[in-house]
């Protein structure tokens, strides 16, 4: 397995790794290389604009890009890339992530980036669907990811209460 980047995974502060780090424990449980950036939006446009253009070249095959408020991110770096960009709502203000969930999921027609659901939830099941559409061409991931489905399921069947439910 190469070390080189296969996800990117992209942030508007360093406050939200508090939300985005669940997608980057998922990405280290499966072995998919990552890289982790501050990448704004409002504050840093050009180095927003170099990091999608060169995203491909680099090797990126899926981007996953997490905002609050505004949440721009998503949206700019899917209009900059053919690569795919999963969206994940922060909830940064009174708000909640309702703010961000709105404007991440309403892009124009043509400049698609797959949403999904507010805070760490959305940030692991942005980081399995990357780790899903990079196993349909690599056996070896495919095996990784079918081990920690597998392993979740076991842990579910496991489970039990202290005195089972009268049927």
């Amino acid at each position: 397995m190469s070390d080189k980047p296969l996800v990117g995974v992209v942030m508007g502060s360093k406050s939200d790794y508090e939300v985005l780090s669940a997608a980057v424990e998922i990405l280290r449980a499966i072995e998919i290389p990552y890289e982790a950036k501050i990448v704004s939006a409002h504050r840093t446009p050009d180095w927003l604009f170099e990091y999608a253009e060169t995203a491909k070249d680099r090797g990126l095959r899926a981007i996953i890009a997490g905002a609050g408020g505004a949440a721009h991110l998503p949206g700019m770096l899917a209009a900059k890339t053919l690569v795919p960009v999963l969206g994940v709502p922060v909830p940064a203000t009174l708000l909640n992530g309702m703010d961000s969930l709105l404007s991440i999921v309403q892009m124009p027609k043509g400049v698609p980036v797959g949403t999904l659901a507010i805070g760490k939830p959305g940030a692991a099941n942005a980081a399995l669907l990357a780790a899903e559409m990079l196993a349909t061409t690599d056996a070896a991931l495919y095996g990784r990811l079918a081990a920690w489905r597998k392993a979740r399921t076991d842990e579910v069947l496991g489970q039990s209460l202290e005195q089972e439910p009268r049927v």
